[in-house]
């Protein structure tokens, strides 16, 4: 099992409701996907670094989650349809 974070940039316009939805629907897709999630960190309502879709504020969630590697292709091609997800990036941790 490898590990990968996943970086989400969640619309900042939406209630608290529909973010924690959309946050816990990315944990849903890691595990439906063949991964497990280890930790979620909640980086809070930043400031985007160039405005993205008339929006110039995000919160940030940062998912990192164990996995062989195969379903994430799929992960990343359902996150790019996503209601209220801003960005997204998905990457490999080192071992170190």
């Amino acid at each position: 099992m490898n590990k990968y974070e996943l970086a989400v940039v969640v619309n900042a316009q939406i209630d608290d409701e529909a973010r924690t939805a959309v946050v816990d629907n990315c944990k849903a897709l890691v595990e439906r996907f063949g991964g497990t999630v280890t930790n979620v960190d909640d980086w809070g309502k930043k400031k985007l670094a160039y405005e993205i879709q008339k929006m110039n504020e995000g919160y940030y969630y940062f998912i990192q989650f164990e996995s062989d590697g195969t379903g994430n292709a799929e992960i990343e091609s359902r996150m790019r349809i996503m209601d209220n997800v801003i960005r997204y990036l998905c990457v490999k941790q080192d071992e170190a």
